[in-house]
């Protein structure tokens, strides 16, 4: 019996990683042709959705103060204001109504009307832009006069009621021309139900946008502005809206609303919320959306206006860290200005 000698094979010991002053980081950033070559993050203008307000009328514009830049449009000239945000190279918009306080009820009836202001807008935008994606909220805080995102009764939020009646929402925004419903009220089991609806309606085609992960902030006072809400609110969201705390909670959230059926996901705030932005997109790697507020929005435009930051860099900037955390698109009301600002390379 010969003995045969097991080769082992010689261990490489690795190279010890170059240090400073062999290794200068600088070398890459030391003119503009290696920065751009070497830039590990790009944003285009495709990756922009503008957020509107529509309010009724004819050839309105109503400036909301607390949002510098943004202002209440009727259809009329939200109309051309599209058709700029078109040739911009924008490619879609999230609209959002301000519907007049005789029209909300604790029911949020007018939601359910086919004729109401949010379904005359999708309608004449597809019209006058068809190539723009409309992407419909889906929620009852525009039209209730308690000024929820659902039924409120004896002091709590209603779930399977409430989703009975944005399933109906969700329909009628389908037949006035939407291309993406997007249900923000954070009720359970919603997105299944309106899968369900819009399917068994011959919508099998339509694109569901679910704000997943929608915290309770602070940073949506001037949005509540805008459509009316802040005077109507009774109480806080926090039943239903995500604690800024739970990070885990987004993932469930996130699976569940995929399960049942959403094309995409929606995290909302943004910059305070980059990390669950990071956790979706690595962990489950779909399309995930993310809403630069309206207090975010706010922030940067105050203190611009104060001089104490550049705006136009620093929303180059933050609009950078949402494609760096992983977003595929990217709601923002500077968007105008952004769009702008790449295409003149800035």
């Amino acid at each position: 019996m010969n003995d045969t000698a097991t080769h082992t094979p010689k261990q490489e010991t690795p190279e010890k990683p170059a240090a400073y002053p062999q290794l200068r980081l600088r070398r890459l950033r030391a003119a503009p042709w290696i920065r751009d070559m070497v830039q590990e993050t790009h944003i285009r203008v495709t990756d922009l959705i503008w957020p509107v307000f529509v309010t009724e009328g004819t050839n309105i514009r109503q400036p909301v103060t607390s949002m510098p830049d943004v202002e209440r449009l009727s259809i009329d000239l939200l109309s051309e204001e599209v058709k700029e945000a078109a040739a911009l190279g924008i490619r879609a918009i999230a609209l959002f109504p301000v519907v007049p306080a005789e029209k909300k009820t604790p029911q949020g009836a007018e939601a359910l009307n086919p004729n109401n202001l949010i379904c005359r807008a999708i309608t004449a935008l597809k019209k006058s832009t068809p190539d723009m994606g409309i992407i419909a909220d889906v929620a009852l805080d525009p039209y209730t006069d308690h000024g929820h995102d659902g039924l409120l009764r004896d002091g709590k939020i209603i779930n399977d009621e409430t989703v009975a009646i944005l399933c109906q929402q969700a329909l009628i925004q389908a037949r006035a021309g939407a291309d993406v419903i997007a249900p923000s009220d954070m009720m359970d089991g919603r997105i299944g139900a309106i899968r369900k609806t819009l399917d068994s309606a011959g919508f099998q085609e339509l694109l569901l946008l679910s704000y997943a992960a929608k915290y309770a902030s602070g940073f949506y006072g001037p949005f509540r502005d805008a459509v009316n809400s802040a005077p109507f609110l009774k109480g806080d969201k926090k039943t239903y809206q995500m604690n800024p705390a739970n990070g885990a909670e987004a993932l469930r959230e996130v699976v569940q609303d995929i399960a049942e059926g959403a094309d995409m996901v929606m995290v909302k705030p943004g910059l305070p919320y980059l990390d669950i932005i990071t956790r979706i997109k690595t962990t489950l790697n779909i399309p995930t959306f993310a809403y630069q507020v309206s207090g975010e929005y706010a922030m940067i435009k105050a203190a611009a206006a104060q001089g104490w930051l550049d705006y136009d860099s620093c929303l180059l900037e933050t609009l950078m860290s949402f494609k760096r955390a992983g977003c595929d698109g990217i709601l923002t009301y500077g968007a105008h200005h952004a769009a702008r600002l790449l295409r003149n390379n800035y």
